[in-house]
């Protein structure tokens, strides 16, 4: 979460009597995170917002299954040549990988979404890989392009519309322990500090605009994987004013501002979100190390307590062969991992890379979908000898 705006009308104090022109009584929602004790959203309704109809769901994205224990390999995948599956944002994500903290998925969807979605299991961590749209939640409009980290809360009821006759290609992490930014970026008060690499001026919070009723009537809401559909009387998008601290929000990534050092710095430098388990960090065009004798390319890294996963946007990735726009490299726990062969000393007297990827380290083992399968790239492994 970021920090706490306010938009429309509200009351003087929270929970108390909010009435519009002709006397009618306002409905108070609150929004919370973890219990009450987390951060939190107060909106402002002109109906109850919880007079939902139970209904059929013929929405939903499969659940992710894991596949049989394979052996262990570095893997790579390129999602740009997955079977696609079609539609609205709501049907068309497709699970890579998954552990009990984070999901990670594509979607290509060519649809706007026809019904309002409520994610109750996670935090949606949209990278917009190629494409755009508007978010439209209760809480405003947040409109998104390529290039962009979109933050979609658990619990905000929303749905995308997408640019016309544009392809959208996204990495998707649902984030299932909630998603912050990293505390290490923050001051004691909680404002991103003067050395962070972003600023809060980087953020596009959600546009407010006000009740607006554009005959949709239904709201599906995701939880424990399964999908459930509710039918209201009134449009969802009643509300006239909010405050709080949780809502949607845009990062451009090239907004993050890389460091340089005298010899390599480990990725924790590029740490953009965290979430329980997990790390997301952005690469992005930069200057490199600047020692004489500096070796820029990554170093072999024994990954022994995190799995790690690559998705490549673009530029020139120097470290490895036979990656591009749209690929996924695994690399678990267990094995080391590195450059391909004449990279690491090719990369001496280098002064900066174009690349532009976004990257999970995490805690817990991931498991790979049958989904993802098909994708890959079976040369891979051999690829670090030859």
């Amino acid at each position: 979460m970021l920090e706490r705006i306010v938009r429309g009308e509200v009351p003087a104090k929270h929970h108390i009597a909010f009435r519009d022109g002709s006397g009618a009584l306002r409905h108070e929602e609150c929004i919370t995170r973890d219990g009450f004790e987390g951060p939190y959203t107060i909106a402002y309704h002109t109906h109850r917002p919880h007079t939902h109809r139970p209904a059929e769901s013929p929405h939903g994205w499969p659940a992710p299954e894991a596949l049989p224990p394979g052996p262990l390999r570095k893997r790579h995948f390129r999602t740009q040549s997955m079977t696609r599956r079609p539609g609205a944002p709501v049907d068309a994500r497709t699970p890579l990988f998954f552990n009990d903290d984070v999901v990670l998925s594509v979607a290509f969807p060519d649809a706007d979404d026809p019904v309002y979605v409520v994610n109750g299991d996670g935090d949606d961590c949209i990278f917009v890989h190629a494409g755009g749209g508007v978010v439209r939640s209760i809480l405003g409009d947040l409109p998104f392009g390529p290039d962009d980290y979109v933050v979609i809360p658990k619990g905000i009821p929303h749905r995308i519309e997408l640019t016309p006759g544009v392809a959208q290609h996204w990495f998707i992490v649902e984030c299932r322990g909630g998603l912050h930014l990293p505390k290490q970026w923050r001051n004691e008060v909680g404002q991103l500090r003067m050395d962070a690499p972003y600023c809060h001026r980087d953020f596009r919070p959600v546009d407010f605009r006000g009740p607006l009723d554009e005959s949709i009537r239904t709201v599906v809401v995701k939880r424990r994987d399964r999908f459930h559909a509710f039918e209201l009387d009134h449009s969802i998008l009643d509300v006239v004013g909010w405050d709080g601290s949780v809502y949607p929000f845009a990062f451009p990534i090239l907004a993050f501002q890389p460091r340089a050092g005298l010899v390599h710095l480990p990725p924790t430098w590029h740490g953009t979100f965290a979430t329980r388990g997990a790390l997301i960090c952005s690469f992005v065009p930069r200057m490199v190390d600047f020692h004489p004798e500096a070796i820029p390319c990554p170093y072999p890294h024994s990954s022994v307590d995190c799995d790690e996963v690559l998705f490549y946007s673009r530029g020139n990735f120097t470290s490895r062969r036979g990656v591009g726009p749209g690929s996924v490299s695994y690399h678990p726990m267990g094995i080391p991992h590195g450059p391909h062969p004449g990279a690491y000393e090719g990369s001496i007297g280098s002064r900066d890379t174009s690349e532009l990827a976004v990257m999970l380290d995490t805690a817990k083992p991931l498991e790979a979908t049958a989904f993802v399968m098909p994708a890959e790239d079976p040369s891979y492994q051999r690829s670090f000898i030859a």
